[in-house]
C-alpha cells in the first residue's frame, strides 16, 4: 500500500522546534516534501537540514503568521519552490503568562494575532491553493485547552477555544468536497514554549518561573511522540486527534463535570506539583 505522505508537500508553520520540526522529520521520513515556515531563521535552518537529509525537497521560509499582507502573498513563495501543496500544518503558537486582570489588551491582541488569527489567515490564503489537488489535508493545532479554562490562561484559552470552533466549522463547510480538516488537541509536550512564553508586564517574574516549572513536571508527551500521533491520526482521516493520556482525561473530565471540572484539576495538579523532586 503506498504511504500516504510519499511525494506529497507540506506546508508546516512554526517548524523551527517542538511539535512543528518533529512532523517535518516525520513527513520528510515518510517522502513527504517540505515548506517550512517560522520565524526563528536559525533554528529553522537546523530543522529543514534534518528533513532534508531524508532525499526530499525542503524551502525555508522566514514568515511571520499575524502579518496579515505577508500571509497572503506567501503562497506564491512556496508555489514557486513547489508546483503543489497537499497538506497544510497550521502549528505555530505561542503563549503569555498573565491572569486577565493582568495582561493588557494590546498583549491580547498579540498573542490572538499568531495563535488564531494566523491559522485563520493562512487557512483562507491557502485554501484555494489545496482546492485544486484531488485530496487535501487542513490540521489546525488548538490545545487541550481548548477542551478546559485553567485560571491564568485567559488570552492562551480563547485562542485555542477559538481554533476549536473555526476548525470545525471549517470541517462541516468543506465536508464532500476534497479538502479534510482535522483539529488537533495536544496536552503537555515537552517543548519550549512554556520557556519562551511571553510575561504580561504586570505579572512578577517569580510567578513566571513557578508557571514554567509547573509545566515541566506535568508535561509528559515528547514533540516526536505528538507528531506520530498527529500523522496516524491524518493518515486515518480522524477528525479530532487528542495527543496524550493527559488530554484525554481532561476532556474526558469536562465531558463528565463541565462546570466543575476545575475544583478537581486544581487538587490533582496541586499534587503532582508537590510530588516533584
Amino acid at each position: 500500500m503506498p504511504d500516504k505522505f510519499d511525494k506529497q508537500v507540506a506546508v508546516i508553520t512554526g517548524a523551527a522546534q517542538g511539535i512543528g520540526a518533529a512532523l517535518a522529520l516525520g513527513l520528510a521520513s515518510r517522502g513527504c516534501h517540505l515548506a517550512l515556515v517560522d520565524i526563528d531563521t536559525e533554528s529553522l535552518a537546523v530543522s529543514a537540514a534534518k528533513a532534508r537529509a531524508k532525499g526530499v525537497t525542503v524551502s525555508e521560509h522566514r514568515l511571520d503568521v499575524s502579518d496579515a499582507a505577508a500571509v497572503a502573498k506567501f503562497p506564491l513563495k512556496v508555489l514557486d519552490a513547489h508546483p503543489r501543496v497537499n497538506l497544510l500544518f497550521n502549528n505555530a503558537g505561542v503563549a503569555m503568562v498573565g491572569n486577565f486582570e493582568q495582561v493588557s489588551l494590546e498583549e491580547f491582541e498579540w498573542l490572538l494575532g499568531i495563535n488564531l488569527f494566523g491559522v485563520v489567515r493562512m487557512t483562507k490564503a491557502f485554501l484555494p491553493v489545496l482546492r485544486r489537488q484531488e485530496r487535501a489535508h487542513i490540521v489546525n493545532v488548538s490545545s487541550v485547552f481548548g477542551f478546559i479554562s485553567p485560571a491564568g490562561q485567559a488570552a492562551y484559552c480563547t485562542s485555542k477555544f477559538a481554533v476549536r470552533g473555526f476548525t470545525e466549522v471549517l470541517r462541516h463547510e468543506l465536508e464532500g468536497t476534497g479538502v479534510s480538516v482535522s483539529c488537533v488537541h495536544p496536552g503537555g509536550i515537552r517543548t519550549g514554549i512554556a520557556a519562551h512564553a511571553r510575561r504580561a508586564a504586570a505579572v512578577d517574574p517569580a510567578l513566571q518561573a513557578a508557571a514554567i516549572a509547573q509545566f515541566d513536571t506535568l508535561a509528559r508527551t515528547t514533540p516526536e511522540e505528538a507528531a506520530a500521533r498527529i500523522l496516524r491520526g491524518v493518515e486515518r482521516g480522524e477528525k479530532r486527534i487528542v495527543v496524550g493520556g493527559d488530554a484525554r482525561l481532561f476532556d474526558w473530565l469536562q465531558r463528565l463535570m463541565p462546570v466543575g471540572y476545575w475544583s478537581v484539576l486544581k487538587l490533582l495538579v496541586g499534587r503532582t506539583s508537590e510530588a516533584r523532586p
